[in-house]
């Protein structure tokens, strides 16, 4: 195995949703902070791995993509809230972006990102599918 995929892999944050959380104030943080922005030097922070479940905050679909993505179009980005109360931006996969509504369920899928040319490297990521 080359070191560049092994080091990858030691990276929690690309397999995982780790995130961090004040235990001073309760707010959640993805990606991980490690100063709490409201209690500041008060604040305790700790690593959290969130569920992975959540319900779409906001979407667009983009049907006019840049070359690189032109064979998944057209495809969705959402605003994910996690069930901890983080938000975060991630593509949604295996759902018809025409039937898509804000406040449906999603869960977190493991799925190729990108390629590094036909025999390169493959990296991979979170996305989200809706769960109904």
């Amino acid at each position: 195995m080359s070191d560049t995929v092994r080091v990858w892999r030691h990276i929690q944050q690309r397999y995982n949703l780790i995130g961090s959380k004040c235990t001073t104030c309760g707010k959640v943080f993805f990606p991980p902070r490690v100063i709490c922005p409201d209690c500041r030097r008060k604040g305790n922070i700790e690593n959290i791995k969130f569920s992975g479940k959540g319900k779409i905050h906001t979407y667009s679909v983009i049907r006019s993509p840049s070359d690189e993505f032109k064979t998944i179009a057209p495809y969705a980005v959402a605003i994910v809230e996690l069930d901890e109360g983080a938000k975060l931006t991630a593509q949604l996969v295996d759902c018809d972006v025409d039937d898509i509504e804000i406040g449906d369920p999603v869960e977190m899928v493991f799925r190729k990102i990108s390629e590094d040319g036909p025999d390169g490297v493959i990296s991979y990521g979170f996305k989200f599918k809706i769960v109904k």
